[in-house]
């Protein structure tokens, strides 16, 4: 079982990444505005059924490779917080540009419920950053040794975590539908913040995985 302090960074990780406006968000907001609220659930619970069964599977790879392979856990562990800073310091020098351009919804094809669900299982599990992500970003929360539980459990709990992160940013994204579009473009300022709050917060996980100054 992890430590309570990694779920919880494990936690904010995920919501600084969720919060901030991207392709999942405006996914789920051009079907709630292009369809209905139904539809905007719909695709939310497809992308997170895909990102669970994304996270379990790679867990589970993650999980055989550490066993196996004692010699790669640090490697990953400093290659996994390196790709935190990385995404932490894209997230601040796109901050700027990306409040400057306006959010934009896409049309869409009115479809069943069923046919979202199952459209945002596609779309999570055919994208290939997403499975970099789990890859390389839960490596440095997993522990070794005894004490800390089976590799599998941390690996499968962790993971199962990232994909529930984005449940409420999307929740608030289908409740408030085409307002949030316009409250967005409105206040470039705020997303400008938003993008240098979660850059800052995974810049400062992945140090402190290392620092321990938390």
């Amino acid at each position: 079982m992890p430590h309570f302090d990694t779920i919880l960074a494990v936690l904010l990780a995920g919501l600084a990444l969720s919060a901030t406006p991207g392709p999942s968000m405006l996914y789920v907001l051009s079907r709630t505005v292009g369809q209905d609220r139904m539809a905007g659930f719909a695709s939310a619970f497809g992308l997170a059924l895909g990102g669970m069964a994304l996270a379990v599977a790679t867990a589970l790879g993650l999980a055989a490779v550490f066993e196996r392979f004692t010699w790669i856990v640090p490697t990953l562990r400093y290659v996994g917080s390196a790709y935190l800073i990385w995404l932490g310091l894209g997230m601040i020098w796109e901050a700027r540009a990306a409040s400057q351009t306006d959010l934009e919804v896409s049309k869409v094809t009115r479809r069943s419920t069923g046919q979202i669900v199952w459209q945002g299982v596609l779309v999570e599990l055919m994208n290939p950053k997403t499975v970099l992500f789990f890859a390389l970003f839960l490596p440095p929360f997993v522990s070794m040794g005894e004490g800390n539980g089976s590799v599998e459990l941390q690996f499968l709990i962790l993971g199962a975590l990232v994909p529930l992160t984005a449940i409420p940013s999307d929740m608030v994204v289908v409740f408030m539908g085409a307002g949030l579009t316009g409250k967005l473009n409105e206040r470039r300022h705020l997303r400008e913040a938003m993008g240098w709050i979660g850059g800052l917060m995974l810049i400062l996980i992945a140090l402190n995985l290392h620092l321990g100054f938390i």
